[in-house]
């Protein structure tokens, strides 16, 4: 692109070549026992959609059906699709081992609209949507047209969930996204400059100085397997809820709700004196609509029934 972005297409390759290694271990890796965070959102989100009825259910950035496996034991009519071939292998594997039709997996983009309706089938409005670790993935200038795809897949009333990184979470870690938090997002650096060109050296100095009151070091990059690029080498923002929040009902939902999840009862660099101890302490102060969710846990759903 001219302005030195990455567009949609050269974004879409790099995360399915990110997620290319994680097909048959990202499940284990993330909801297994030895998962480094227990996944305390799976309980929160089939809680959600059984008590909004709903019987069809998609989830748009399925994974390897990842949640879908969990859903498939409360008796909905699954849906899912998946940007990632060796996700959607997986995906559609983990349905026959469970007596569902490989089919309702398929590969496509949330930023396609076609895609929410699966290939060769007609169109279909789904009681929920889903749509769980794929935002940080798409880029400022595309999230809208993914929420208006969500709107669009679910009957009026009908359920929608996102889920997105806790940008303001930053603000308790004390480290390298702390300081950009602050720099990018609260002081707006690159504005401030501008507007004072004559005391740029100042604002830059009183950055520096910013800067050396956090641990820059962490969290540590995390690179790929086998070559391919990591997580924090692709597209993986966070999100403000409180601007999401808005976002999510310009598009058309209504009864928004923000729940949190993943909490942490220290910053994540202390819980190395005593892990267990941090993990114990963490899991015990898991609770959705705390509003300490909003500073003390790294994830967030945003629920919202279609207008």
């Amino acid at each position: 692109m001219a302005d030195g972005h990455p567009g949609r297409d050269q974004i879409e390759q790099s995360v399915q070549e990110c997620y290319s290694t994680w097909g048959t271990s990202y499940h284990e890796d993330y909801y297994g026992p030895k998962a480094p965070y227990p996944p305390v959102h799976v309980d929160l989100l089939r809680r959600i959609v059984r008590e909004s009825g709903a019987r069809t259910v998609l989830d748009a950035g399925c994974g390897p059906a990842s949640f879908l496996r969990y859903l498939a034991e409360d008796g909905f009519d699954l849906y899912g699709f998946d940007l990632t071939e060796e996700m959607v292998f997986e995906g559609k594997r983990v349905f026959q081992e469970r007596g569902l039709d490989p089919d309702r997996v398929w590969q496509g983009s949330v930023l396609d609209p076609s895609a929410f309706s699966g290939p060769g089938t007609r169109a279909i409005q789904y009681d929920a949507a889903l749509c769980v670790g794929v935002l940080p993935h798409v880029s400022p200038e595309e999230e809208n047209r993914l929420l208006s795809n969500l709107h669009v897949a679910v009957r009026p009333g009908g359920l929608a969930i996102v889920e997105a990184r806790n940008q303001l979470f930053s603000l308790f870690t004390m480290n390298r996204p702390s300081y950009e938090f602050i720099r990018d997002h609260l002081i707006r650096a690159d504005e401030l400059v501008a507007a004072s060109a004559e005391d740029a050296n100042y604002v830059h100095a009183g950055l520096e100085g910013l800067k050396s009151r956090f641990r820059m070091d962490l969290p540590p990059i995390r690179r790929g397997k086998l070559g391919e690029p990591g997580y924090d080498e692709v597209l993986s923002r966070t999100h403000n809820p409180l601007v999401l929040r808005q976002q999510f009902e310009s598009a058309g939902f209504r009864d928004v709700q923000v729940l949190f999840y993943h909490f942490h009862a220290l910053p994540p660099m202390l819980s190395a004196g005593n892990p267990s101890l941090f993990l114990k302490q963490s899991l015990a102060m898991e609770e959705a609509e705390d509003w300490r969710g909003y500073f003390m846990a790294s994830a967030f759903l945003l629920c919202g029934l279609r207008v």
